[in-house]
């Protein structure tokens, strides 16, 4: 009997260990695309996942303020920052699935399902760029201590479709667009070529990533008659815990469809007058 999206959703999910859910990530990715090329679309369906998604026995999970910090010059620095890259990738496959398992029950059109099971596919990609790039150094994902609150934002928004597409696609996949280019500089300076590789790949996709967010925000705007921009501020606020970091990269988040007037008056700073520095 075939399996509804949601199904295969909760089985990713509920597969603990990194590589084996990237694999069966692809794989129903690869079912689901094969048959809407078919015409033959698979039921969308409803579930109950797992308030939390299944983790490997490592990496330790750590309050964020007790994972060590280390330089990114030297190559344990750089090894650690692969592997928060790779922790970070890895969450992100558990939260394009969960938002499919979690939000099923609400009817949207078929582009939905179709942008969060490619984003799902694209970041179980990346975990096995960077994963390979690790292992390449004599390490792996679950070597170092990781950060224990990537799951939060999940977490808060179960029950809030809009607050799930402001927090994270709009706020924490945006910062990835932020903080890509200063990190491809680091491995660059190392003449890393495969980390540098992997994180321009990673780069170019996630301002799809963060589109898929703003699209779907602004439609569900629309079906309810709000005003998106006053709500994304009263759900950043309401959920996501602190100010938005600037300096922000404003080319790629207009790429996305972010507007400055979205994350500047969230920020933690005051944004700089046109033609000062």
């Amino acid at each position: 009997m075939t399996q509804t999206l949601t199904q295969m959703a909760t089985e990713v999910l509920t597969t603990a260990d990194g590589r084996a859910k990237t694999e069966l990530s692809r794989k129903h990715a690869a079912t689901w695309f094969a048959a809407r090329k078919d015409g033959n679309d698979i039921p969308v369906g409803t579930a109950t996942p797992p308030l939390r998604p299944s983790r490997p026995a490592k990496p330790e999970l750590l309050d964020p303020r007790d994972v060590p910090r280390r330089r990114p010059g030297s190559p344990e620095g750089r090894k650690a920052l692969l592997h928060a890259v790779a922790h970070i990738e890895l969450n992100a496959v558990d939260l394009h699935w969960d938002i499919i398992a979690r939000f099923g029950h609400i009817q949207m059109p078929v582009g939905f399902y179709d942008d969060w099971v490619r984003a799902a596919d694209e970041e179980s990609k990346h975990f096995n760029l960077v994963s390979d790039c690790l292992e390449a150094m004599e390490s792996f994902y679950g070597d170092l201590p990781a950060h224990a609150g990537m799951w939060r934002a999940a977490e808060d928004t179960a029950d809030d479709i809009m607050g799930r597409l402001a927090v994270v696609p709009m706020v924490l996949e945006a910062r990835g667009l932020d903080v890509t280019p200063g990190m491809i500089d680091i491995f660059k300076r190392a003449k890393a070529d495969d980390a540098v590789a992997a994180l321009e790949v990673i780069y170019a996709e996630e301002v799809s990533h963060v589109a898929y967010g703003s699209k779907w925000f602004h439609y569900l705007c629309g079906a309810q008659g709000e005003d998106p921009k006053p709500l994304f501020h009263a759900l950043v606020r309401k959920y996501f815990h602190g100010n938005l970091k600037a300096p922000f990269n404003e080319e790629k988040r207009a790429e996305a469809g972010i507007a400055p007037d979205f994350y500047w008056p969230l920020a933690d700073q005051i944004p700089p007058r046109p033609g000062l520095t």
